[in-house]
């Protein structure tokens, strides 16, 4: 499945940092919350994301829910993930930027069909 991977999007002082993944059919909205200071050493507070159609419609869970929230192991698993998007090897294209972008799309994606029902 074909993807285009949008990171960092973010407003200027903001503590909230959107990604998304663009898949054909749907994309997935992934918004980070931060505490502390963005330029120095921010502390990940929670995930959530959404499943958007392309026509900006948000898809529910299979709960009814508009969005997720990442928790327990997951969370954890999430971090050291964007750890590596955002660190200094992966900016500086010293690791192989394929091979972490796609650690990440596919770590969210089983998070999408554990909790979305995509028909």
């Amino acid at each position: 499945m074909n993807y285009t991977l949008e990171l960092n999007t973010q407003e200027r002082g903001s503590n909230i940092v959107f990604n998304t993944i663009v898949f054909d059919p749907f994309k997935v909205n992934i918004i980070e919350r931060y505490v502390g200071k963005m330029n120095f050493h921010p502390k990940l507070s929670y995930v959530l994301f959404k499943i958007r159609t392309l026509d900006n419609e948000i898809i529910k869970t299979r709960e009814g829910n508009g969005r997720v929230k990442i928790k327990g192991d997951h969370f954890e698993t999430y971090q050291r993930l964007v750890r590596v998007l955002n660190s200094y090897d992966y900016k500086n294209k010293l690791i192989n930027r394929k091979e972490a972008d796609q650690d990440y799309v596919h770590f969210i994606l089983s998070l999408v069909l554990t909790n979305y029902q995509l028909t």
